[in-house]
C-alpha cells in the first residue's frame, strides 16, 4: 500500500501515462490487462514516482505487522512465567506427587520399593508432565514419632523429644559421614542401629554410641543404638522435603523438639513397632519449569487422574499394591492458576483489541488517502480500456512490492527477541494485519473504478442501527450475566462491549458534530475577523465534495479514548481495592503487635505516633482469652480491647467498620469498683443486679463492665465482631494490665514499614525484635499486586495503549493530509487577497482542531458511560488477590487522564503539521497554479 506522496510534481507526472523510451510497454495490450513486463515497468514507475510514499507505507507495515506478531508471544511469555513462578512458590512438597501404601507386618527388603518406583516412572514417562531433574525420592517412614525417655534430653516446658525412624534408600548421595558408619546389621531383640544429623545430635546432647530409650508401652522397650552421624550435603535441598526433620532437630508441633534417624535396608520391619505402624512413600516432583499456561487445562486433567482417577487404580493394580494412594497439591495449584489467568486476561485482550481496531481504521484512512491522490490516475487507465481486475492487480503488486518484505522482517524480528513455545498466535496475527495493509488499497482502487453509484442515506442509517442494537445487546447481556463467570475463558463480550460503544459513539458523534461545530461558525461570524468562522464553517461541512466531516478519525479518537478510560478505571479499581483489602487486613495503615503474653517496648508508641506521614497512633490492649460472666449461657470467651475513645472511633471511621459514638465509652461511674462502660460485639443475654458483667482477663485480673451499647465488628479484627467487648483506655482498665505497655500499635498515614521496623529494633531489647509482627498496609498491597501475571496483563494494556495513541494521531494527521490540497487552493486563493502566514496556519488550527478536541471529549464520556453500564459486571475478586465486594466503580481521574492526554497529543500534532506544511502548501499550489 502506498502512501501520500511528498512531492506534487511528481504525482502528477506518475499520473499521465509513461512516454519516456524506458518506461513504454513492447507490447499494445489495453492499460490494466495481463503482462509481466508492463506490470513491472509500471510498478517501478509508481515507486520511483513517490519513494517517500512507499517508504511510509513500508513503516506503516513494519510497525503494525511487528505489534501483532510481538503481542501474542509477550502474552505467552507472561502467562508461562506467571504460572511457573506461582508453583514456585509452593516448594517442591507442595509440586510433587505423593505415593503412598501401608506396610504389611513381615520381613521386608528395599527391592519391592524400587520395584514400584519403576512402575511410576515407567507411567509417568507417557504422561503430558516430566520429573523434576533432582528425581524422586522413596523411602518407609513411621507414622509417628516415640517420644524418648533418657535422662539429660533437652525438655522444654517438661515435653520429651521425640525420635521418628526412617529410611532413604538414596541418602549416601546426598548426605556425608561425620562420625561411625551407615547403619546395618543389629539383631532383631537388641537396639535399632539408626544414623542421627550431627545438628541434631548437639541439639540433643547425644553421639556415636548413644543408646536412646523410647517409652515402653504395649510394644515393649524399645531401644535404637547411634551407630554414626551424618550431615546433609545441602539442608535446604528439595531431597529432604516432607520428611520429619532429618537434618536437624526441629520443633513440628509445640515446643518439644523431634528429628528423624536413619535406619539401614535390614532394619524395614522395625520401622513399624517403633513409629505404630509404617508407611512407604514415593514422593514424584513435577518439573514446574516446562510447563506451559495453554497445556496446563490437560496437565491438570492428567494429574487429577493420577490422584482420584482411571490411573490412580491402574497404578496400584500394576504395583501390586491395591492400597497405594497417590496425593497431591498440583490439582489445587492448577485451578488457582487457571483463575488468575482468567482473571488478567480481560485485561490483556482489551488493550490489543483497541490497538487492532484503531490499527485498523488507520490502514483504511490511508488507502482512502492514497486512492483520492491517484484517483484520475486509475479512471483514466479505466478509460483507455484496462479491466478493473487488471487494474485492481497491479495496484496489488505495487503493495506487495512494499509491504511484503516489511511485514516478514516484522514478523521474525518477535520470534527472535521473544522466544516462547508458541508460534502459530504470532503467526495468525501478522498474517492477518499483513492481509489487511495488502488488500486495503487494491480494495479501494477496485471500489474507485467501479461505476459510481448514487448517495444511500438508508444504507447508512441501517448500518448505523445494526451497531447500535449490536452494542444494546452486548451491554444487555454484560450486565444480566456479568464479565467472565467463573470457569469460562476470555469471555469476549468484556472485548466487544467497550469497543462497540465507541463505535456508537462515534457514529453519534458524526451526526452531531456538525450541528455542533456549525453553531460555533455562526457565533464566530459575529465577530470580527474571518479565519475563525471560515475554519469552523470548514470543520463544519468536511472538506472538497464531502457533505459532512470524515467518520473514521472520529473513530480511531473514540476507540483509543473509551479503551485506556476503561482499561486505566478497571486498575484503578483494582489498586484501590487492594488497599482497602489491605487496610481491613492490617487494622489501619501500620500495625505492630507485641509476641503472645508480652507489650510494646516502653516508648515505642509515643515515638512510632512521631513519625513522619502518621496521621493517627493508637496503643491498643488486646486480651484474646478474657471470659464475660453473668451471660444466661454461662461464661462466654470473648477478646477485650482496651483503646482510647477519639482515636478508635477514628480508626473504625476511616476503615469503615465497628463505628462508635466515643462519647458512648467516656463518663461513667467514678471510685475504684465503679463498672466501666463497655461496647460489647453482642448483647450478651442476661446481666447482674446492678445491670454489670464481670469480665476476667487473662492474667486473672477482673473488673465490672455495664452495657452502653452494641458495635458491630471491630476495625482491629476481621469477622463479625460478635465475641468483642470495647473499654476505654483509662485508670480502672490500666490495672488490669498491671501499667504494662499496649500489647499492640495501629495508625493511619502512609507509614514507611522500613523506618518502623528500625525504630523497633531501636527500641526492643537486643534480639528480641523479631518476635514482633510488623505490618503495613502499602506492603500487604504490594504482595497482593505481585502476581506476575497480572503485571504482564498491565504492561500489555499500557503498551497497546500508547500504540492506540499513536495510531489515532496518525489518523489524524492523514485525514490533514488528505484534504491537504483542498486546503492549499483555499489557501493561495486567501494569499492573493493579503492572508499572511501566520493566518494561514491559524485557518488550518481552526479546521482541523474542533473534530479532534470533540472526539476526545466524545471518548471520554463514552468511557465513562463503559464504566457505569459494564463496571458492576466485572468481578475484581481475582485480580485483587481477595474476596471483594463491588465491580469497577467509576472514578473521574482516569478517563479525564486519557481524554485530557490524547487530546494534547492530537492538538500538539496539528499545531506541528500546520507551522510545517502550511506555508509550504500555499507556496507550491503559488508555484505550480491552481488546477483545480
Amino acid at each position: 500500500m502506498t502512501g501520500p506522496s511528498t512531492g506534487d510534481a511528481n504525482d502528477r507526472r506518475a499520473d499521465r501515462p509513461a512516454d519516456g523510451p524506458t518506461d513504454r510497454p513492447t507490447d499494445r495490450r489495453p492499460p490494466g490487462t495481463p503482462g509481466g513486463r508492463r506490470d513491472a515497468g509500471w510498478v517501478r514507475t509508481r515507486l520511483r514516482a513517490a519513494p517517500w510514499a512507499a517508504a511510509l507505507a513500508a513503516l506503516l507495515a513494519f510497525v503494525s505487522v511487528l505489534l501483532a506478531a510481538a503481542l501474542p508471544r509477550a502474552l505467552d511469555r507472561g502467562a508461562d512465567q506467571a504460572l511457573r513462578s506461582h508453583l514456585r512458590t509452593a516448594g517442591p512438597g507442595g509440586t510433587s506427587l505423593y505415593a503412598r501404601a501401608d506396610v504389611k507386618t513381615g520381613p521386608r527388603t528395599a527391592a519391592g520399593l524400587d520395584s514400584t518406583l519403576a512402575t511410576l516412572r515407567a507411567r509417568i514417562a507417557t504422561a503430558a508432565f516430566s520429573v523434576a531433574p533432582d528425581g524422586p525420592v522413596h523411602g518407609t517412614t513411621g507414622n509417628k514419632p516415640r517420644p524418648l525417655s533418657n535422662p539429660g534430653l533437652p525438655r522444654p516446658n517438661e515435653i520429651p523429644p521425640t525420635l521418628q525412624l526412617l529410611f532413604l534408600p538414596e541418602v549416601t548421595s546426598h548426605a556425608r559421614l561425620v562420625a561411625g558408619r551407615w547403619p546395618s546389621g543389629g539383631s532383631a531383640d537388641g537396639p535399632v542401629p539408626v544414623a542421627l544429623s550431627q545438628s541434631a545430635a548437639d541439639t540433643y546432647g547425644v553421639k556415636v554410641g548413644t543408646v536412646l530409650q523410647a517409652f515402653p508401652d504395649v510394644a515393649g522397650r524399645l531401644e535404637a543404638e547411634i551407630v554414626g552421624l551424618y550431615t546433609a550435603d545441602d539442608p535446604d535441598d528439595a531431597y529432604w522435603t516432607g520428611l520429619l526433620c532429618p537434618t536437624r532437630a526441629c520443633h513440628p508441633v509445640g515446643p518439644g523438639w523431634s528429628t528423624s534417624a536413619l535406619v539401614g535396608p535390614d532394619a524395614l520391619d522395625r520401622i513399624g513397632p517403633w513409629g505404630t505402624g509404617a508407611v512407604d512413600f514415593w514422593r514424584i516432583p513435577v518439573d514446574t519449569e516446562v510447563l506451559r499456561a495453554d497445556r496446563l487445562p490437560a496437565v491438570a486433567d492428567e494429574v487429577a487422574a493420577y490422584v482420584a482417577g482411571p490411573t490412580a487404580s491402574e497404578l496400584a493394580r500394576d504395583a501390586g499394591r491395591v492400597d497405594l494412594r497417590i496425593l497431591s497439591e498440583l490439582p489445587r495449584l492448577f485451578k488457582e492458576a487457571q483463575a488468575r489467568r482468567q482473571a488478567a486476561a480481560p485485561l490483556a485482550a482489551i488493550g490489543p483489541a483497541g490497538l487492532a481496531g484503531v490499527a485498523l481504521v488507520v490502514f483504511c484512512l490511508a488507502a482512502a488517502l492514497t486512492g483520492a491522490r491517484r484517483e484520475a490516475e486509475l479512471r483514466l487507465l479505466r478509460a483507455r480500456g484496462g479491466s478493473r481486475a487488471g487494474i485492481v492487480r497491479r495496484v496489488l503488486a505495487e503493495n506487495a512490492v512494499t509491504v511484503l518484505p516489511a511485514a516478514l522482517l516484522a514478523a521474525w524480528l518477535p520470534v527472535a527477541l521473544l522466544p516462547t513455545p508458541r508460534l502459530l498466535p504470532g503467526v495468525l496475527a501478522a498474517a492477518a494485519v499483513t492481509l489487511v495493509a495488502l488488500l486495503a488499497l487494491p480494495v479501494r482502487a477496485f471500489v474507485l473504478v467501479s461505476p459510481v453509484r448514487g448517495p444511500a442515506p438508508r444504507r447508512r442509517l441501517v448500518a448505523e442501527l445494526l451497531v447500535l442494537a449490536a452494542t444494546v445487546a452486548a451491554v444487555l447481556q454484560v450486565r444480566r450475566r456479568g464479565v467472565a463467570p467463573p470457569g469460562a475463558d476470555l469471555d469476549p463480550l468484556l472485548v466487544a462491549a467497550p469497543l462497540l460503544l465507541a463505535l456508537t459513539g462515534a457514529l453519534l458523534l458524526a451526526r452531531v458534530l456538525p450541528v455542533l461545530v456549525g453553531a460555533l461558525s455562526r457565533a464566530a461570524r459575529r465577530r470580527t475577523g474571518l479565519i475563525g468562522f471560515l475554519g469552523l464553517a470548514r470543520a463544519a461541512r468536511g472538506a472538497g465534495e464531502r457533505a459532512r466531516p470524515p467518520v473514521l478519525p472520529l473513530i480511531a479518537l473514540l476507540l483509543a479514548v473509551t479503551t485506556g478510560g476503561f482499561g486505566a478505571t478497571v486498575l484503578t479499581s483494582v489498586e484501590s481495592a487492594r488497599l482497602t483489602v489491605a487496610r481491613a487486613d492490617v487494622g489501619g495503615d501500620a500495625r505492630v503487635a507485641a509476641p503472645p503474653g508480652a507489650g510494646l517496648p516502653k516508648g515505642f508508641v509515643e515515638a512510632a505516633g512521631a513519625l513522619a506521614g502518621v496521621r493517627t497512633s493508637l496503643g491498643v490492649w488486646m486480651d484474646h482469652e478474657a471470659f464475660v460472666f453473668g451471660t444466661d449461657r454461662g461464661p462466654a470467651q470473648a477478646t477485650v480491647i482496651v483503646a482510647d475513645p477519639a482515636r478508635y472511633a477514628e480508626l473504625a471511621r476511616a476503615l469503615g467498620r465497628g463505628r462508635i459514638d466515643p462519647a458512648a465509652l467516656s463518663g461513667g461511674e467514678t471510685g475504684a469498683d465503679a463498672p466501666v462502660p463497655a461496647l460489647f460485639g453482642k448483647e450478651p443475654a442476661g446481666q447482674g443486679p446492678d445491670g454489670t458483667h464481670r469480665l476476667r482477663l487473662g492474667n486473672g485480673e477482673e473488673l465490672r463492665a455495664k452495657s452502653v451499647g452494641v458495635v458491630k465488628g471491630s476495625p482491629l479484627l476481621s469477622g463479625d465482631g460478635a465475641a468483642i467487648v470495647v473499654l476505654p483506655a483509662g485508670p480502672a482498665t490500666a490495672r488490669m494490665f498491671k501499667g504494662a505497655e499496649p500489647t499492640h500499635w495501629f495508625a493511619l498515614g502512609s507509614v514507611d514499614q522500613g523506618r518502623l521496623e528500625q525504630l523497633l529494633k531501636a527500641s526492643a531489647p537486643d534480639g528480641t525484635a523479631e518476635r514482633h509482627l510488623v505490618r503495613t498496609s502499602a506492603g500487604v498491597a504490594s504482595a497482593f499486586a505481585s502476581d506476575p501475571l497480572q503485571a504482564s496483563a498491565e504492561r500489555l494494556f499500557w503498551s497497546s495503549l500508547a500504540g492506540a495513541a499513536g495510531f489515532a494521531v496518525l489518523a489524524v494527521l492523514l485525514t490533514l493530509a488528505r484534504t491537504g490540497p483542498d486546503r492549499a487552493a483555499l489557501l493561495a486563493r486567501l494569499r492573493t487577497m493579503g492572508l499572511r502566514p501566520r493566518q494561514g496556519v491559524a485557518l488550518i488550527v481552526a479546521e482541523s482542531l474542533p473534530q479532534a478536541l470533540v472526539a476526545a471529549v466524545g471518548g471520554g464520556v463514552v468511557a465513562a458511560g463503559a464504566v457505569l453500564l459494564l463496571g458492576p459486571s466485572v468481578n475484581l475478586s481475582s485480580l485483587v488477590g481477595s474476596g471483594v465486594p463491588v465491580g469497577v466503580r467509576f472514578t473521574v481521574e482516569p478517563v479525564l487522564t486519557q481524554a485530557l492526554g490524547l487530546a494534547a497529543l492530537v492538538t500538539v500534532a496539528v499545531l506541528a503539521e500546520a507551522a510545517l506544511s502550511g506555508r509550504r502548501q500555499i507556496t507550491t499550489e503559488l508555484r505550480a497554479g491552481d488546477q483545480r
